[in-house]
């Protein structure tokens, strides 16, 4: 069973598994004190009994001892001198001592083995102390510290059957009338839960279910606990106490809970119910022990009825309950599918752990005054239990899914898909509202919550894809499912900032059904958002105006990139008016984006569509091709060296020059705006130290880029093209420097001797070495640049251009 041996007190464990700090709410911080001070504090303790006057030393002797709790040792002679002073009717004790007395008498009866007789003794004094009017108007701490005790003491063999009774009579009043004050704080009901679960431990007949009964009625009432913090510590003392308990009488135990769970009324009582309901279950599941299956369905039953209600309810459903919910179920274990436990999984994540669309509501409608305390509202939720416990919740989410039913899948997968397409749309108008102002850090924080909602998207896509996507699914609602979850996860691209091997999954085992259906690529691309949307800002009712510029979008950037990286899978299906239409536009804006792995996806587009198979229509796919070359030629070369990515415009050339039909305009076109574009480069830099060119460093790489793409081309393009091709390298070659005719005079016959195409490499060596005669002739004096003032350069340029060409 699950005990945890390494704490003496079970009110620390409670705090260890909420992690509360110790030293809040007046309890004492930890420490280790020396021995001698030890000693000097129980001498201080004694010769307070003997001259009956209570001063400052005695305080602090007392804290003293309890701040070295960890490593004190109390026997009875030690209890019996705390038993004498509380019970003298000549000492008036300050009120901060009672608790720091209590705390002593706690430790003696954890860590040390006691007699009867003083056992018996302790219960009398604080049979007194309690039941008197005296401790009307004591501190919350008190309350609390003598519930503990009191539990503690009924816990305990020594003590006879009456004294047990006794003990557990008064810690039930306590709880019962103090319950406003003990509830007050974690720490303050961290003691008081203790005591409760070793009172619950006690053999005492019948006291279990009357002090469940007690905290079940505290639960619902006003002032009662709060916080799903100790909803846990309720789960948690069930665990504990049915844990210690095993080898007794754990089911009759495990029995009176079920009893208990099935009798309860009042709906206000739920988060009692319900934690308490998971830690019965997180007991059975742990224990290996057989036998509890009916007890198991009954108490998943309860907790199916709890959440029903939950999500039935007419005005909106509890937030607190639906945050305890989760967190039990999360911590008990594995639970049988129950079609409204699912339900209210989803939910938990959706509004509880990922609270986004709360989040983004005030961001986009309230004033910015607000802002500041909504900064605050996050921070708190990164700290949360539903939280950091997100993770636990989607596993018992998935693991519902796997064994529910195709209707209760497919509604919340409605959920989850919704919530994607939402998160895009509030994000994407949050952050440009929040930059604008320079709200960097409350962007950072609110992007925490929506990278974790990132990560349980994917896993439960997975999950989806596992279960949706076999055979017993029919055709058209796999491929819907597939769809769905792509344009999903390009709504959550932006928060991707991790690799996972489980998003990589999920994207091959939906592409797989995607790109082999073209109805199913067509409505993937066509949920991609519009060219005008893209564009044009929808302001937020805070701003309802703005400047929106598309490239600083990076919300709507990482969307559309997804997009790039998904079509190249799937563009064989696609008919070309469907490529023209939705993609194409798409496709030349982000050509222009200055991020170069942005413009290096629509690249990548570009390529696959030119080299993409048969349309229905050939012709007509065909024909696009062609156009797209002149407008793709023209916007690269434009962005290029500044903005286009060289590397993507090369795969685009080179694609084009082997895919067009032999002879193609655009071909043709692609080379003579290669060759403008080199040489512009290479003018903007002939004023440049001339040994640049040697190497070609600095701003002469652009250009080196481009002519290495050209030369590359006299192996790629068609016979009918290449002499056009020859003509204009030559003519440009010969107008470079000395120094860059040699080098591309060298890789020439380096690239022509390594050729093995034994139909072009005739006529490249005729060509190259006459090119190579044309260059040592110092034809690049007669450049339009370098001639005299008086001479035309269009005149001189064309001259010169007709010698080459007739020698070539």
């Amino acid at each position: 069973m699950a005990k945890q041996p390494q704490y003496f007190f079970l009110e620390e464990w409670l705090r260890s598994i909420i992690d509360v700090s110790f030293n809040k709410n007046g309890s004492v911080q930890s420490s280790t004190s020396s021995a001698q001070a030890l000693i000097q504090a129980w001498a201080d303790l004694r010769d307070l009994l003997e001259c009956q006057a209570f001063h400052a030393r005695h305080l602090q002797a007392l804290k003293i001892l309890i701040g070295s709790q960890t490593a004190l040792h109390v026997a009875d002679p030690q209890a019996k001198l705390i038993i004498s002073i509380l019970s003298s009717q000549h000492l008036s004790l300050p009120q901060e001592s009672y608790p720091l007395f209590f705390r002593l008498l706690y430790i003696w009866v954890r860590k040390s083995r006691q007699t009867s007789l003083v056992v018996e003794s302790a219960i009398e004094v604080l049979s007194h102390i309690f039941s008197s009017k005296s401790c009307c108007g004591k501190s919350s701490l008190f309350f609390s510290d003598g519930i503990l005790l009191l539990g503690a003491l009924s816990f305990q063999t020594s003590a006879s059957e009456k004294s047990k009774r006794l003990c557990l009579d008064l810690l039930c009043k306590l709880l019962e009338e103090e319950y406003r004050s003990i509830f007050l704080s974690n720490e303050l009901a961290s003691s008081a839960l203790a005591g409760a679960g070793y009172a619950l431990s006690s053999p005492v007949t019948g006291n279990f279910g009357r002090i469940l009964d007690i905290l079940f009625r505290i639960w619902g009432r006003e002032g009662g606990p709060f916080g799903t913090s100790q909803g846990l510590m309720l789960l948690h003392v069930i665990e504990w106490v049915l844990s210690n308990s095993v080898n007794l009488h754990s089911v009759d135990i495990i029995e009176d809970v079920r009893e208990l769970l099935e009798n309860v009324k009042p709906a206000h009582s739920s988060v009692a119910v319900v934690m308490s309901a998971a830690g019965v279950l997180r007991t059975i599941n742990r224990s290996g022990l057989s036998g509890f299956m009916r007890i198991k369905n009954s108490i998943e039953d309860r907790l199916e009825v709890v959440a029903k209600e939950l999500v039935s309810a007419a005005k909106g459903f509890d937030h607190h309950l639906l945050h305890c919910i989760a967190l039990a179920l999360a911590r008990s274990g594995s639970v049988s599918y129950r079609p409204s436990i699912l339900t209210t999984l989803a939910l938990a994540l959706l509004t509880e752990a990922f609270p986004l669309q709360h989040v983004y509501d005030k961001i986009l409608k309230f004033p910015e005054e607000n802002w500041v305390s909504l900064h605050d509202e996050i921070k708190d939720h990164l700290s949360s239990f539903i939280f950091k416990e997100a993770g636990a919740i989607t596993a018992v989410f998935c693991n519902q899914y796997a064994h529910a039913n195709d209707d209760g899948r497919s509604l919340v997968e409605s959920l989850v898909w919704d919530y994607c397409q939402a998160v895009y749309s509030w994000h994407r108008q949050a952050t440009l509202l929040l930059m604008g102002r320079g709200y960097r850090q409350f962007i950072s924080d609110v992007e925490k919550i929506a990278e974790s909602a990132f990560l349980m998207v994917v896993v439960f896509a997975l999950g989806v894809t596992k279960h949706r996507l076999d055979t017993r699914i029919d055709r058209d609602t796999q491929l819907q499912i597939s769809v769905k979850i792509l344009i999903s996860f390009s709504c959550m691209e932006y928060f991707r900032r991790m690799r996972l091997p489980e998003y990589m999954d999920t994207i091959r085992a939906v592409i797989v059904s995607v790109q082999e259906d073209e109805l199913a690529c067509v409505t993937f691309i066509e949920s991609m958002p519009s060219y005008r949307h893209l564009i044009t800002y929808d302001g937020s009712s805070n701003q309802p105006e703005m400047e929106h510029l598309w490239s600083t979008d990076e919300v709507q950037t990482a969307r559309i990139v997804f997009y790039m990286r998904v079509i190249p899978t799937c563009v064989d299906r696609l008919r070309a008016t469907v490529f023209k239409n939705a993609v194409a536009p798409i496709m030349f804006l982000y050509m222009g984006h200055p991020n170069a792995k942005v413009a290096r996806c629509t690249h990548s587009v570009f390529v696959a569509f030119v080299t993409s198979g048969k349309d229905l229509n050939q012709d007509e796919r065909a024909l696009l091709k062609e156009q797209l070359v002149f407008y793709y030629i023209q916007r690269s070369l434009e962005g290029y060296p500044r903005i286009t990515p060289f590397d993507g415009m090369a795969s685009g050339v080179a694609a084009l020059v082997r895919n067009l039909p032999a002879g193609s305009p655009s071909i043709f076109y692609c080379i003579s705006s290669l060759i403008q574009k080199a040489t512009s480069l290479c003018k903007a830099v002939d004023d440049l130290d001339i040994d640049l060119w040697k190497n070609w460093e600095g701003e002469l790489e652009p250009p080196k880029k481009v002519l290495d793409l050209l030369l590359r081309l006299l192996s790629l393009v068609d016979i009918q093209v290449l002499p056009d091709l020859m003509k204009l390298l030559a003519q440009l070659i010969v107008r470079l420097p000395l120094n860059g005719q040699n080098v591309l005079l060298n890789q020439l016959y380096q690239q022509i001797a390594e050729s093995d195409d034994v139909i072009r490499k005739p006529a490249l060596v005729s060509w190259v070495q006459s090119l190579s005669y044309l260059c040592s002739q110092g034809t690049h004096t007669e450049r339009p640049e370098l001639v005299g003032e008086s001479a035309s350069p269009r005149i001189t340029d064309s001259i010169s251009l007709n010698s080459i060409s007739a020698r070539l």
